[in-house]
């Protein structure tokens, strides 16, 4: 993409009541706008990043057999109302609205009532079974505050994957497989090292959940970590019942700080039964489904990273998220020109995604622009080195510079 033909620009301030880092970055950086608090549009630059993390997470939840769907965010209360989970009572965070006739609707916070609802005309006879549907869908929560940026929003990308076993064994051990795809995907995005699984309130449904926090001061969570066994325990659940249940002792443990980046519950026959979800199984006895729920927020995960990468000078994005592996900045007359549109031609036909800055401005602005945006390689095009067919190659997370030839550009980006 060549800058003249972007929209969006950069801006030295971000909104004044815009206090998360994260938000403040992506905004003067220009990847996102923001409409209110806690809702964001996302802007070109935006979308490949939230499209990126998007991607990582739907090719490992393929790879454990998840079949990608897109459900309705507008939802008939009767679902609901089966599950007990249609009154503010119960579920505080809906948004409500009415048709023209006056039927009154939600806009989903979440999709296990549908879903279980949806599988009826699907699930009949244990040969149905298991199935794991999953999605990608925005949510809206009516959160009384939101001031994390894209950490916390009212309304945010989600996705969500729900699990259909025909018995507690089968659930259990895809909670494990899924387990270990999660584990990937933090690895994949960075943040591995950082990000426990950690052990949570499991509601009405089992005696534990587990979720996955990743340490950062920005947090709003508590968590006492146990490096050696690579797992953490949430506050909320921090009593000597379950230290003796992990057979853990305080001393083992480190207390921190940490964001929810992830979360997997076993959902037993909570809805299954409210909605009759059954199977028959092979003796012709109907039995109801064993469900499980397992989310993970792209769109969090953004502000998370735009959080934990970044320095005094804008973002740092990991490469397999940027929405660019390479900025060109050209600095000169005609013949710069010239090279510079030979290297994004010749870059962009090997199949690497470069910004092109071709912008008519001052080689400070387009240097600070570059570092605000975080794009992991920078080469710069000048009249100093063109003459002897040398190009500045900078990488961004160490500011590290080096004067290389085409062919050593073109086998470092390849």
């Amino acid at each position: 993409m060549r800058l003249t033909e972007l929209f969006t620009k950069t801006s030295k301030t971000a909104p004044a009541d815009e206090v998360a880092k994260n938000a403040q970055l992506l905004i003067r950086a220009g990847f996102i706008y923001k409409d209110m608090a806690g809702v964001y549009t996302y802007l070109p630059l935006g979308k490949r990043v939230l499209d990126n993390i998007t991607q990582i997470i739907r090719e490992e939840m393929n790879q454990i057999g998840g079949n990608e769907i897109s459900m309705t965010a507008l939802q008939q209360k009767d679902v609901w109302e089966a599950s007990g989970r249609w009154n503010e009572d119960v579920m505080d965070v809906w948004f409500k609205t009415k048709l023209a006739n006056g039927s009154e609707l939600g806009l989903a916070p979440t999709h296990e009532e549908p879903l279980t609802q949806l599988m009826k005309n699907f699930i009949h006879s244990y040969k149905d079974l298991p199935v794991y549907p999953y999605q990608f869908q925005i949510k809206f929560r009516n959160e009384l505050r939101s001031k994390s940026g894209l950490m916390r929003g009212r309304e945010f990308w989600m996705k969500d994957l729900y699990s259909f076993s025909r018995s507690q064994q089968e659930h259990d051990d895809f909670y494990e497989k899924i387990s270990k795809a999660y584990a990937c995907i933090y690895d994949r995005l960075g943040i591995g090292e950082k990000t426990y699984k950690t052990f949570a309130s499991g509601g009405s449904f089992t005696k534990y959940s587990h979720e996955f926090q990743t340490l950062s001061p920005v947090g709003e969570d508590t968590v006492y970590v146990h490096a050696e066994r690579g797992i953490a325990i949430n506050e909320e659940v921090y009593t000597d019942e379950v230290l003796a249940d992990l057979g853990i002792n305080k001393d083992e443990l480190v207390k921190e700080t940490a964001i929810e980046v992830g979360n997997i519950f076993t959902l037993g026959t909570r809805f299954s039964d409210a909605l009759d979800l059954t199977f028959t199984d092979e003796d012709g006895i109907a039995k109801p489904v064993i469900m499980g729920s397992y989310g993970i927020g792209p769109s969090r995960i953004m502000g998370l990273l735009a959080e934990h990468f970044a320095d005094d000078k804008g973002l740092v994005w990991p490469e397999v998220v940027a929405p660019a592996k390479v900025y060109i900045v050209s600095i000169g007359g005609e013949e710069v020109i010239k090279r510079a549109d030979d290297l994004y031609e010749k870059l962009m036909s090997k199949g690497i995604e470069v910004l092109y800055d071709d912008r008519d401005l001052r080689p400070g602005e387009k240097f600070a622009d570059s570092e605000l945006m975080g794009i992991p390689h920078r080469i710069t095009v000048s009249d100093r080195l063109i003459a002897d067919d040398k190009y500045e190659y900078t990488l961004r997370s160490s500011g590290q510079t080096n004067i290389l030839t085409l062919e050593q550009v073109i086998a470092k980006l390849g």
